[in-house]
């Protein structure tokens, strides 16, 4: 009796970086990671400094089974993440999303976004922010200039209201986290990328 081939269905899942900046959103992040899970990526969270405040560390790290990264790694350390298939930046915040377009890199984030860019990975950006600070000229004309290099901006009065200053929490529960996913499936559809559970 001959054995059964094994099957050719076993393909590596979609690896998918959630970059997290600091935000009361961002203490949230883990539904983010749970509704990527169920659609088969494996989901690596990597924060800004300020992020990272937000975050339940140890929760998070054993929810994907990975590290959460904050810091550029010492030269000669070896890679403790997989390289990502796609970005997703949520929530952004108006200094990451300002400097990025500015091509800054001085978070682990922010280099993460631009050698993306770079290599041609799909990113989506969720910016989240106060009324006030959203009003910024520069805010909204490094939005326009993120969409036109090809990034999935999620954004706008039909996306998430934004709160007033000082009440950060006054949405969070209501955040759209699926709407982050969802962009980020239909960029790597777009780029021949087969996804889910």
């Amino acid at each position: 009796m001959t054995e059964e081939p094994a099957s050719t269905d076993e393909r590596p899942r979609p690896v998918l970086y959630v970059l997290v900046c600091g935000s009361p959103v961002a203490r949230d992040v883990g539904r983010l990671v749970d509704l990527a899970q169920r659609r088969g990526y494996d989901v690596c969270v990597v924060a800004t400094p300020d992020g990272r405040k937000f975050l339940d560390i140890p929760a998070l790290a054993a929810q994907t089974g990975h590290p959460v990264r904050t810091n550029y790694k010492n030269p000669g350390d070896p890679d403790v993440l997989p390289p990502p298939d796609a970005l997703v930046v949520a929530p952004a915040t108006v200094n990451t999303v300002n400097k990025w377009a500015a091509g800054i890199a001085d978070t682990l984030p922010l280099g993460l976004l631009i050698e993306g860019y770079g290599k041609g990975l799909p990113i989506v950006a969720f910016p989240y922010t106060n009324e006030a600070m959203a009003r910024h000229p520069m805010f909204q004309e490094n939005l326009t200039r993120l969409r036109s290099w090809g990034v999935r901006v999620l954004y706008g009065d039909e996306v998430v209201a934004l709160p007033e200053p000082g009440n950060g929490d006054a949405f969070r529960h209501e955040f759209p986290w699926e709407l982050a996913l969802r962009a980020v499936d239909e960029r790597l559809s777009q780029a021949g990328v087969r996804v889910g559970a």
